[in-house]
C-alpha cells in the first residue's frame, strides 16, 4: 500500500482550499438573497451568479486541497477532459438545486429536493475528480466513509440553501459560509481519507497533465473569477438599498407634481 500523504505543503493547501470554499458560499449565499427579492430576467440571473459561484467555489476547493496530495511510489496525473467535465457537473447541479429554491412555491419542498440534488452534485464533482487521477496503482475506497461524505455534502447544501432563504443580514451570511465552507472542507478530507492506494511501481510514463501543468493554472483562473464577482456583488445594491432608493424616487416626482 502506498503511504498517502494530503497536506504535502504543510497547511497552506487545507487553508487556502477552505477560504476558497468560503468565498464560493459567501458568493453563492449573497446572489439567492438577492435572486429572491427580485423577479423575472434579474431573479434567474442571480440565480445563475449564485450556481456558477458554488460550482466554482467547491471545484476550486477540491483542486487546490489535491495539490497537496501525493503517493509514495509514484507520480500523479490528472485526466484533463474529466476533471473540465468534473468542473462542468458541479454548475450544473448546482444549478439546478439553485433554480429549485428560486423558483418553487413549496419552500420546505424546494429545500428537500435543492439540498439533495447540490449535495448529490457537490459529492460526484469531487469523486468524479478523483476518477480522473492517473497514477501507478489501483485506488480503493471505504464505502463507509464515502457514505459519510456524501452525507455531509448533502446536510451541507441542504444548510447553505436554508440559510440563502432564511438569513438576510451580512454577519449571517458571513457566519454561514464560514460554516458551509468547513463543511464543503470535511466532505472533501472525509472522501480522501476514505482512499488507499495500492501502488505498482512503473517506469510508464503516466498519462494526463501533472497538477502544475493544468490543475493550478485553472484553480487560479477560476479563484480569480470568484474575487472579480464578489467586487461586483459587493457593490450592487442590496433589496433594501434598491426600495429605499425607489421610494425617494416617488418622493421626488410627488413633490415635482
Amino acid at each position: 500500500m502506498g503511504h498517502l500523504d494530503h497536506a504535502a505543503f504543510g497547511w497552506l493547501t487545507p487553508v487556502l482550499s477552505y477560504v476558497m470554499a468560503c468565498i464560493g458560499a459567501a458568493l453563492g449565499l449573497r446572489c439567492t438573497v438577492q435572486a429572491l427579492a427580485t423577479t423575472g430576467r434579474s431573479r434567474r440571473n442571480w440565480l445563475v451568479t449564485a450556481a456558477s459561484a458554488l460550482g466554482t467555489g467547491i471545484w476550486t476547493m477540491h483542486f487546490v486541497a489535491m495539490l497537496g496530495f501525493r503517493v509514495s511510489g509514484s507520480d500523479i496525473r490528472y485526466d484533463v477532459p474529466l476533471t473540465i467535465l468534473s468542473l462542468i457537473g458541479a454548475m450544473v447541479v448546482v444549478c439546478v438545486g439553485v433554480f429549485a429554491v428560486g423558483y418553487s412555491h413549496d419552500r420546505n419542498r424546494a429545500l428537500l429536493l435543492g439540498g439533495l440534488t447540490t449535495g448529490l452534485g457537490v459529492a460526484s464533482m469531487h469523486y468524479l475528480g478523483m476518477a480522473a487521477v492517473r497514477l501507478h496503482g489501483d485506488i480503493g475506497y471505504d464505502p463507509v466513509l464515502v457514505g459519510l461524505s456524501v452525507l455531509i455534502a448533502v446536510v451541507a447544501a441542504t444548510a447553505a440553501l436554508w440559510a440563502a432563504l432564511n438569513i438576510k443580514s451580512p454577519l449571517a451570511v458571513t457566519v454561514a459560509s464560514l460554516v458551509m465552507g468547513a463543511a464543503v472542507s470535511s466532505m472533501h478530507y472525509t472522501g480522501m481519507f476514505a482512499v488507499s492506494v495500492r501502488v505498482n511501481p512503473s517506469g510508464d510514463a503516466l498519462p494526463g497533465a501533472t497538477a502544475m501543468q493544468f490543475i493550478f493554472p485553472l484553480a487560479v483562473g477560476l479563484g480569480s473569477y470568484l474575487f472579480i464577482t464578489s467586487a461586483f456583488v459587493a457593490l450592487s445594491p442590496t433589496a433594501d438599498e434598491r426600495e429605499a432608493s425607489a421610494s425617494a424616487q416617488r418622493a421626488v416626482e410627488s413633490v415635482a407634481r
